[in-house]
C-alpha cells in the first residue's frame, strides 16, 4: 500500500522512501529500457533513414532525455507527495500508462524498425502525456508544468517520425 491514514483519519502522502522508490526507479527502468532498443539501431539502421531536415542531431538525444526523465520522475514525486485518493490514484495510473508508451515506442521504432506503428505509439503517448498533464494539474500545478517540456519534445519526435515515414 502506497499510503497511511493521520490521526485525524485523513489519507498520507506516500511515505518518503516509497515515494523515491516509485518515483524514480520505473523511471529508470523505462530510460533504460528504451535505451537498449534503441542505441544499437542509431549507427546501422537509423542512420541509413532519410530524415527530415528538423531532425535533431543524434548528440542531442542523450542530455534531452536524460533531463525529460528527470523531470518526470520529480513530477511523480510532487504527486505522490500529496494524500492519497482516488484523484491521485487515476493522476499515478495515467502516469505509468504514459511511461509504458514511451518505452512501446522505442520498441516499435527503433525495435521492430516501423515508423508507421512507431507513428501510432506516439500519437497515443502525446494523448497520455496530455491527459496525465490535466490530472496532475488539480493536485499539483508545478508537477503538471514539468510535464510540459516532455509534452513539447513528444509532439516534435512525432513530426520527426512522421517524416521519417513519408521520406522512407
Amino acid at each position: 500500500m502506497l499510503h497511511a491514514t493521520r490521526p485525524d483519519g485523513a489519507a498520507a502522502p506516500t511515505p518518503l522512501p516509497a515515494r523515491l522508490a516509485v518515483a524514480i526507479l520505473p523511471v529508470v527502468a523505462a530510460s533504460l529500457l528504451g535505451g537498449w532498443v534503441t542505441r544499437p539501431k542509431i549507427p546501422t539502421w537509423y542512420a541509413g533513414l532519410a530524415k527530415p531536415a528538423f531532425t535533431p542531431p543524434n548528440a542531442a538525444f542523450a542530455p534531452v532525455w536524460t533531463l525529460l526523465f528527470g523531470l518526470m520522475a520529480y513530477a511523480l514525486w510532487r504527486v505522490l507527495s500529496r494524500p492519497a485518493g482516488p484523484a491521485r490514484a487515476r493522476a499515478v495510473a495515467a502516469f505509468f500508462g504514459q511511461l509504458a508508451l514511451n518505452v512501446a515506442w522505442s520498441f516499435a521504432f527503433f525495435g521492430l524498425e516501423s515508423p508507421g506503428l512507431a507513428l501510432a505509439v506516439i500519437a497515443a503517448l502525446l494523448a497520455a502525456i496530455l491527459a496525465t498533464i490535466g490530472l496532475f494539474r488539480p493536485l499539483d500545478r508545478v508537477a503538471a508544468w514539468l510535464l510540459a517540456p516532455y509534452a513539447a519534445w513528444v509532439a516534435y519526435a512525432a513530426a520527426v517520425n512522421l517524416g521519417v515515414l513519408i521520406l522512407n
